[in-house]
């Protein structure tokens, strides 16, 4: 870089800093108090003791989250175990008419047996063929089948993770959403979901954390609430257990 270049790249730098100065001063003075140039001292970091301390009794932790994934337009059902779980989605599959369900490709759901359950609807198991556009399937999926890594009754979400067994694209774009919960994955606080990725650590991080509370719902257009534009429109919890 030549001297010439150089003088004017900090010219440049200098103006810019100087107009941020103006407006910080600006506002600092609208406010009628001094610039702060340092950042204020946080008293602690993370949650309170307090917080971490909350703890529910599994009774409390189904109802609580029963409630809040119902307030946002979801749907939950209660189920003994995988046979329940399998005759809720076929039952459902017939109601809705579906004929093509893609579900995450890992044993718990093999279980389900929804091949001998369902022998009118084409089933698709996440990237068990390498030449499918794995995506497209998705995309034409009346039905998506995850199952929950983890649940939180204080925000009624569940969290699933992405693997090359579990693709994102199962939860995101079928047109309705089974998710099984085993009653076990379902715990009082967020943090509780949360530690374990910092336990981890981020190099066994997996490409994708979703965290999924309700339908999909949207308001970005004039505010207009509209169900189902950036995902499932239609979602049913299965807590199981």
């Amino acid at each position: 870089m030549n001297t010439e270049h150089q003088e004017w790249l900090e010219q440049l730098e200098k103006k810019s800093r100087a107009k941020q100065e103006h407006f910080m001063n600006d506002i600092a003075s609208k406010l009628r108090r001094p610039r702060q140039r340092h950042a204020p001292t946080q008293p602690f970091r993370g949650a309170p003791a307090f917080w971490n301390d909350l703890e529910w009794d599994m009774d409390k932790r189904i109802q609580a989250f029963t409630d809040n994934f119902v307030s946002v337009g979801a749907h939950i059902a209660r189920v003994r175990d995988i046979n329940e779980a399998s005759d809720f989605i076929a039952n459902k599959s017939h109601e809705l008419s579906a004929k093509y369900i893609i579900r995450q490709n890992e044993q718990a759901l093999t279980d389900l047996g929804l091949e001998e359950q369902l022998p009118d609807v084409h089933i698709s198991v996440w990237n068990s063929q390498a030449e499918e556009n794995w995506k497209a399937r998705a995309a034409e999926a009346d039905i998506g089948v995850v199952m929950a890594d983890y649940a939180t009754a204080y925000t009624g979400s569940v969290t699933v993770l992405s693997s090359p067994e579990k693709g994102r694209s199962v939860s995101l774009l079928p047109t309705v959403l089974m998710i099984i919960i085993p009653i076990e994955r379902l715990y009082t606080r967020l943090g509780e979901t949360l530690k374990r990725f910092d336990e981890a650590g981020r190099t066994n991080l997996p490409a994708g954390i979703h965290f999924i509370s309700g339908p999909s719902r949207s308001s970005d257009i004039e505010n207009d609430l509209t169900i189902g534009v950036h995902g499932p429109g239609i979602v049913y919890g299965l807590i199981m257990g």
